[in-house]
């Protein structure tokens, strides 16, 4: 398409006075696909004015003017065609125009033209909010406009064309205005909670979500008065104005008795501080037996009238409760009713959880070494050599019990009851040696017997013991756990007179790892714990001749206040012993050397380190107590799997088909190769 540029600057045909001064030449625009760039050149030309043209500008343009333009009318057409084809003209301070495209224009200096240029405007809102009023503009703002509201100051700052300034200046004031009304409404017999929702209700839109606010009505709640407080407009308040009224006059007439069913209190719990309350004799919860219905309501065992301690001249209060459905009962004037409903209320919510999880390390080693030197030297045939031997606690076996019954072997009948006791005896003491023995014996002539023990022993034991306890339960709830086992230990025994009519009374106690803990969730979110924590295990019995069992245990009873997630030290023990013993013949074992024949020595050492730890967890939501239980899962999972040939748990198989659900997944574990992808659940029956 050819390019049409008709200029007629000619002033003196155009104004017929040759020297007609500069401001009065007008021209006749007249452009179809011309490139823009020569356009303003013509227009600088024709007007005078510089113009640093950006090279990103690029483009065509058509005007056309039927009529003769001034030099001002000019470089508004011009600007309406810079603008309509998303550039501006930004002064640069020298006189002189920048023409560049209008990306970005809110960040530059205020543009050319009065109502054609870019501008910059501060709005200071006095009944809206600038958040929401920002959201109301924000379509009508420009393609390279900006709207920002700030919260202090209530202001709402906006970039845009001059002429779109105007517009939302004047939108501003049609709608920044106070047409509402405030209206407080005292409620007599109907509880302000429950008229407030109702009217939100009523005027909720269609479809919205049940919680949702409506926007057209502030509803506030005055729980210490009963009271509503309304705000919107005034056609709108006053029939509702007329309903509140209307609700509270049925609800003054209404029966006396209502029924409230609890949510997650526990009717039993709850029921005498509602009797406290009215003045009423505090009931204790009846037992329930096989010969009552589920449904049977507790009866009130109050001795005498009891006034409503809420309100004087009141009627009497009575409150009891339904166990079949963890109901409560109330039986009072409306306005009674309606202050019990609101304690319930308040009281009816659901309690948070703890998880607490103990930690019980225990560390030892014990080591010992003996080594001991017995011997024995008889004279025999009625030589002058006497008897002399050598017998250490410390060692063992004992010598003398061996002597004794070989001795009572060769010179006691078989039937006698002291070589039975001697036998005893040396059998005992050889069963209770252990490490090397070794010894000899034999005559030196005629006239003496001789005979030796050595025994030797290094005995090295570790033990690294970690139980990790938890329990999960309600806040202010106490709770117990217990894995172990019921080992009787006997308390008391009678045998009567020739064993007529012997009985034995035994007590079993628990033995094993124990966990008891209530916990108390504080205000600042920290959690008091009392608890008590045990370990115990059976150490064996007392000694060969006492059977009665011996019992370690390691206890702790205490309360600490812990913040959420963290762990804290309950308590704990380093403890640390060594004991030496030496038994020797005076002199002879003091002998270098040849002194370790006339003495024994036993080392015994122990190292026991013994921490508790703690960690309790607040569950506040089905998400966390999913957080706290998927770890678990997929670490008792993988345990199974890698027991298993075929890297499958039992488990997963175990809560598809017999839960009929899925197993909880642990988002921060990645899925291992062997484990099985989740099976579609089969439908229920």
């Amino acid at each position: 398409m050819k390019q049409i540029v008709s200029l007629l600057l000619s002033a003196a045909i155009l104004t017929g006075a040759p020297g007609a001064p500069v401001h009065a030449q007008e021209q006749v625009l007249n452009l179809r696909d011309a490139d823009i760039r020569a356009f303003i050149q013509d227009v600088a030309g024709a007007t005078g004015q510089t113009f640093v043209i950006d090279p990103r500008v690029q483009g065509r343009v058509s005007v056309a003017s039927q009529e003769p333009l001034s030099r001002t009318e000019l470089f508004e057409v011009m600007l309406s065609t810079l603008r309509a084809n998303g550039l501006v003209a930004i002064p640069t301070g020298a006189g002189a125009y920048r023409i560049a495209p209008d990306e970005g224009a809110a960040s530059q200096p205020a543009s050319a033209g009065g109502g054609l240029g870019f501008a910059t405007q501060v709005f200071r809102l006095r009944t809206l909010d600038a958040a929401s009023a920002a959201e109301t503009l924000k379509p009508l703002v420009g393609r390279q406009g900006v709207i920002l509201p700030s919260r202090r100051g209530n202001l709402l700052v906006v970039a845009d064309y001059a002429d779109n300034l105007r517009r939302i200046r004047s939108l501003l004031s049609q709608i920044d205005q106070d047409s509402g009304v405030t209206e407080t409404v005292t409620l007599r017999s109907s509880s302000a909670r429950e008229i407030g929702e109702v009217i939100n209700e009523l005027l909720k839109a269609p479809g919205e979500a049940p919680n949702a606010r409506n926007g057209v009505v502030s509803v506030v709640v005055v729980e210490s008065s009963n009271s509503l407080i309304l705000r919107g407009d005034a056609a709108t308040i006053r029939p509702l104005l007329a309903t509140i009224a209307d609700l509270d006059r049925r609800a003054e007439s209404s029966s006396d008795i209502r029924v409230i069913q609890l949510q997650h209190a526990n009717a039993d719990q709850l029921l005498p501080v509602l009797q406290q309350l009215v003045g009423q004799a505090v009931t204790s919860p009846a037992p329930s037996s096989s010969g009552r219905g589920t449904g049977e309501t507790s009866a009130t065992t109050a001795s005498a009238p009891a006034a409503a301690a809420m309100g004087g001249g009141a009627a009497r209060a009575n409150i009891a409760r339904y166990a079949g459905a963890n109901a409560i009962v109330i039986a009072a004037d409306p306005e009674t009713q309606r202050t019990l409903a609101e304690v319930i209320r308040q009281l009816d919510t659901r309690r948070q959880q703890v998880l607490v999880e103990a930690i019980v390390v225990e560390v030892s080693d014990d080591t010992a070494k003996r080594l001991g030197v017995q011997f024995a030297l008889a004279g025999t045939n009625g030589s002058s050599i006497p008897f002399m031997a050598t017998n250490y606690s410390n060692s063992a076996p004992n010598l003398m019990a061996i002597t004794g019954a070989i001795a009572a072997q060769q010179n006691l009948p078989e039937d006698s009851a002291t070589l039975e006791l001697l036998r005893a005896t040396a059998i005992r003491s050889l069963l209770a040696a252990n490490g090397v023995i070794t010894g000899g014996g034999g005559r030196i002539g005629d006239d003496a017997l001789f005979g030796f023990i050595v025994n030797a022993v290094k005995n090295d034991t570790a033990s690294n013991l970690l139980s990790t306890p938890s329990i999960l339960t309600q806040d202010n709830q106490e709770a117990k756990i217990l894995v172990g086992q019921e080992v009787p230990i006997t308390t008391g025994e009678v045998l009567g007179d020739a064993n007529s009519n012997p009985f034995r009374t035994i007590q079993r106690q628990n033995v094993g790892v124990q966990l008891e803990v209530k916990p108390q969730i504080n205000a600042g979110g920290a959690i008091t714990l009392f608890l008590r924590q045990e370990v115990s295990a059976v150490a064996g019995p007392v000694s060969d001749d006492f059977n009665e069992l011996i019992l370690n245990k390691r206890e702790i009873e205490t309360t600490v206040s812990v913040d959420d997630g963290e762990i804290i030290v309950l308590g704990g023990l380093l403890d640390q012993n060594e004991r030496v013993s030496v038994e020797r013949i005076p002199l002879l074992g003091d002998i270098p050397g040849v002194g370790h024949l006339f003495r024994s020595t036993a080392r015994e050492g122990g190292k026991t380190n013994l921490m508790v730890f703690i960690r309790p967890t607040i569950v506040r939501s089905t998400a966390d107590a999913r957080a706290v239980t998927a770890p678990r899962y997929g670490y008792v999972r993988d345990q199974q799997a890698l027991r298993n040939a075929d890297g499958v748990s039992e488990l997963d198989q175990l809560v598809r088909d017999y839960l009929r659900t899925t197993p909880p997944t642990d988002p921060s574990r990645a899925p291992s190769a062997a484990e099985p992808r989740p099976a579609a659940l089969p439908a229920p029956r």
